[in-house]
């Protein structure tokens, strides 16, 4: 990982969304449906994306708090994966017109 500090600007859509710039997506291997960890700190907001690069390199992830009732990382990460399995399959059940 690039260890020099470098900004970009972003905009926020009226639905509170933005865009993360290219460069810092591949540097923390962000891809489509990556789901992000978003904390509330005195600097502003911290977006911490949910990776197995990230989680591999321990970058604080799993030691986030968990708000009371909150669901633990791993069962987190494993509803993550689910998911992400089953939009894969439907993805190719719609490429290969199986159903």
């Amino acid at each position: 990982m690039n260890t020099t500090s470098k900004a970009d600007a972003v905009w926020f859509t009226t639905k509170g969304q933005v865009v993360i710039p290219a460069w810092l997506r591949r540097q923390f291997h962000i891809e489509e449906g990556t789901k992000a960890v978003v904390e509330a700190t005195p600097e502003g907001i911290l977006l911490k994306p949910v990776t197995r690069w990230a989680i591999d390199r321990g970058h604080g992830l799993l030691k986030r708090s968990r708000k009371p009732g909150g669901k633990p990382f791993a069962e987190e990460w494993a509803g993550h994966k689910r998911e992400e399995s089953e939009l894969e399959e439907a993805k190719y059940a719609r490429s290969t017109g199986a159903r």
